[in-house]
């Protein structure tokens, strides 16, 4: 079924593609070019022109079933946060487009990003307020070192599909020219300081449960939930790969994962350093901050499929990327679901963009044989 998204997303506004720093790849692979139809994909490109024709009221009825049918050959793959680390940004700053992203980024954050980014300290660095956007403008800023790569500008214009994990969806969405650079990084600000706010109003936390199935590890919890009342209770938050699932909650049913792993046969637990139980509903406070700035905000369709967190699938109407964005943070994130999908449609190489080496590690999990680079800033 179609649903709804507002009149201002036109035909012409589709084909200018996005106003940010990535105009080239935006421009370039947008439908409104010739070579832009063809990434984009006739059939998909058609469609798309004749649902946005079809008003309804004050309004343009968006299919949302454009990228159905999508196909992944070659993809992008965006880090989420705990990717961090002190020091990163330092190789964008040799490159005029990826340096003025922080510059740009001082501007909308109203603190030097740059400066923590490269000096720290790391108990700065890691806090949610502050990973969020950093780890958002290094993946770009990425985009921008491979753009001026030999062939870079190839690559970037043969990218088929693009996701990424948790946080990565925001920069997965920018990069497809959903909205701009600008926009996604005020909305990464409020994200972070919202989930921040929602962590402190209830004690929670995350632990990664390491050499268990899925299966055995929702036995855990279900036996760890036994042990506690209501406001402590533990679900699968992130379903990262085989043998790597993080599991977020109160902190006594954390601390009843951790006691009973063993007796579960788990090879070890790691507590993760992050405020807060994400992707559970202790981050409910956070959605209506979230909803507020997600409706005040453009969203165009993107030029390419971005597969989201909430459902493994990808969304090409505004008004349902809005809702799913807003239902991200209370979600698991499905990325071992998404990124055996990408394989069943055809994934062949795979570039992740931004600090850290966490989703190719993953990839490697899921198929030993998966071609991945990694593009760090």
């Amino acid at each position: 079924m179609a649903s709804l998204a507002l009149s201002s997303i036109s035909l012409q506004k589709v084909s200018t593609g996005a106003s940010h720093s990535f105009r080239n790849s935006s421009s370039l692979c947008f439908p409104g070019s010739n070579h832009g139809i063809r990434r984009f994909g006739t059939k998909n490109w058609e469609k798309c022109r004749v649902v946005m024709n079809v008003s309804v009221g004050s309004r343009t009825a968006v299919d949302d079933a454009v990228f159905s049918d999508y196909k992944a050959t070659s993809a992008f793959l965006f880090p989420g946060q705990g990717a961090q680390a002190v020091g990163m940004g330092r190789e964008a700053q040799n490159v005029p487009a990826a340096a003025e992203l922080y510059k740009k980024a001082n501007d909308i954050l109203g603190f030097d990003l740059l400066d923590a980014c490269l000096n720290g300290p790391k108990e700065k660095l890691d806090s949610t307020v502050l990973s969020q956007p950093a780890i958002y403008v290094t993946s770009l800023a990425a985009v921008e070192l491979l753009r001026v790569r030999d062939g870079g500008q190839q690559i970037i214009d043969s990218v088929d599909v693009t996701c990424g994990l948790s946080l990565g969806e925001y920069t997965a969405l920018a990069f497809a020219g959903a909205f701009s650079f600008e926009d996604g990084l005020k909305l990464v600000k409020l994200r972070g300081e919202a989930m921040q706010e929602a962590s402190d109003a209830a004690k929670s936390a995350m632990v990664s449960i390491i050499g268990l199935d899925s299966d055995k590890v929702q036995q855990l919890c279900d036996a760890a939930n036994e042990d506690v009342d209501e406001a402590n209770k533990v679900q699968i938050a992130n379903f990262l790969c085989p043998g790597n699932y993080a599991v977020s909650g109160g902190v006594k049913g954390v601390e009843a994962v951790e006691a009973k792993a063993k007796s579960f046969k788990a090879r070890m637990t790691v507590r993760l350093a992050v405020a807060g139980a994400f992707h559970t509903s202790f981050m409910q406070p956070a959605v209506s901050r979230l909803e507020v700035a997600l409706s005040a905000t453009e969203i165009r369709i993107p030029r390419i499929p971005v597969i989201s967190n909430v459902d493994a699938q990808p969304h090409s109407d505004p008004e349902t990327i809005k809702k799913i964005l807003a239902r991200q943070v209370t979600s698991p994130v499905l990325w071992e679901k998404t990124v055996k999908t990408l394989f069943d449609r055809g994934l062949k190489k795979s570039y992740e963009l931004g600090p850290g080496k966490v989703i190719s590690g993953i990839l490697k999990r899921i198929d030993k044989k998966s071609e991945i680079e990694n593009i760090s800033a």
